[in-house]
């Protein structure tokens, strides 16, 4: 009898047992297990219909171009058979992609390829003669575009490589067979680049629109928390709880029916005494983590660049419309990057509670919360930061070193009173 953890985070990515916590909210470890998953996941699978709508407008005009230029070929017959097994490849393909779904096995993938390979060929073969690739490639072009409808479905790697090695073979082909003047050179250059650029465009626009998508559903799960208690457990919690309980009952049945006598077996008293280890620190971090906590661990994006110090559990005092404006500070500080190369990162600093002097504000307490930031300059913080920092309290801000320091003065209802 064993139980296990979660497997999977909010986002669906695989995570490891609750002692690798440090493992389980690591984005760089989660975005290697995600990348080595071939699955068009989170709408893309739109996309590649799109992208085998631009492979066969592509297909179409080749195709023209071929025929028009029939009368030129010493001999048509390779490059007629490139173009027959290429529109075979393409349709099958496609229907086998979405009787399939989202996922591209490996072999189908090496035969994809091999196919393309092979069309390549005989469109070479045929213009061989005619010392011009540049002017006369037809399918071996489009075949090498057509690597536009598995963007969604292998890893940015596969892609890539398979688009290179494509790309190698036509430039030297180009090279060796074609003499260099500069009439034929522009020729040579555009037809590479319809070669390899939609592919490189393609893989650039799915990896943004899935980083995109992540993102706002990773904000969205967060943002689930701003209405949480003071203190609350996470949102993995629950799935947790329901698998420590169940194997605790299943350990519990097993003595009573007398399947594990007293007293227990060491392996068996081993188990208890995780399960009892567990539940205590469940118990114990439903009273000492707050929404904040929460929302910055178990973020993809938060956990690897916010630093959270609240060591009296203060955040969870903040009512809802201060909680969702701090959030969304963070959030902006962080996700309006201009650089991609530079790491931003975020302090967040709550407390220690001040009582309030001020006339008019009653009973309430003076929580001061300090956000620092890293890389981030004040010119560079987008208006609407400011609003969600005034949402919480009044502020002020100091920048120093490419670094902003935001001290906010906010006051809650004192726990006593309620």
């Amino acid at each position: 009898m064993t139980y296990s953890p979660p497997d999977e985070s909010t986002l669906g990515v695989l995570v490891g047992v609750r002692e690798n916590r440090a493992l389980r909210t690591n984005p760089l470890a989660r975005a290697k297990r995600q990348d080595g998953q071939h699955r068009a996941s989170l709408g893309t699978a739109f996309i590649g219909i799109g992208a085998a709508l631009v492979c066969a407008v592509r297909a179409i005009y080749g195709f023209s171009w071929f025929v028009s230029l029939w009368s030129t070929y010493p001999n048509a017959i390779p490059a007629l058979a490139a173009w027959i097994l290429l529109i075979i490849v393409l349709v099958t393909a496609f229907i086998t992609t979405r009787i399939m779904g989202d996922h591209l096995p490996d072999w189908m993938f090496l035969a994809f390829v091999g196919a393309l390979t092979l069309v390549i060929a005989l469109d070479l073969l045929a213009i061989w003669p005619l010392h011009d690739i540049g002017r006369y490639a037809t399918a071996s072009l489009t075949a090498a575009m057509s690597l536009l409808l598995v963007i969604t479905l292998r890893t940015t790697r596969d892609v890539l490589l398979v688009t290179g090695i494509f790309g190698a073979v036509l430039a030297a082909a180009m090279i060796v067979n074609t003499p260099l003047t500069a009439n034929n050179i522009p020729p040579l250059i555009t037809s590479l680049g319809f070669a390899m650029l939609p592919v490189v465009i393609g893989v650039s626009v799915v990896r943004g629109f899935r980083r995109m998508v992540q993102v706002e559903l990773d904000r969205v799960l967060v943002q689930s928390t701003v209405s949480a208690p003071r203190f609350a457990v996470g949102m993995l919690a629950s799935e947790e709880l329901a698998r420590l309980d169940l194997a605790a009952e299943e350990l519990l049945d097993s003595v009573a029916t007398g399947r594990n006598p007293l007293p227990l077996k060491p392996k068996i008293a081993s188990i208890a005494a995780s399960l009892a280890t567990e539940l205590r620190l469940h118990l114990i971090e439903g009273r000492r983590e707050t929404w904040l906590y929460h929302a910055i661990s178990e973020s993809e994006m938060l956990g690897r660049s916010v630093t959270l110090v609240d060591r009296g559990s203060l955040a969870g005092l903040l009512d809802a419309n201060q909680r969702d404006g701090l959030l969304a500070a963070i959030w902006l500080l962080l996700s309006d990057n201009v650089r991609p190369n530079t790491n931003r990162t975020v302090n967040v600093q709550v407390g220690p509670i001040e009582q309030a002097r001020e006339p008019g504000i009653g009973q309430k307490l003076g929580v001061p919360i300090v956000v620092t930031t890293s890389n981030v300059t004040r010119n560079r913080v987008d208006p609407s930061t400011w609003d969600a920092i005034r949402r919480v309290g009044r502020y002020s801000d100091t920048t120093q070193n490419a670094s902003l320091r935001v001290d906010i003065e906010c006051f809650v209802d004192n726990p006593a009173d309620v």
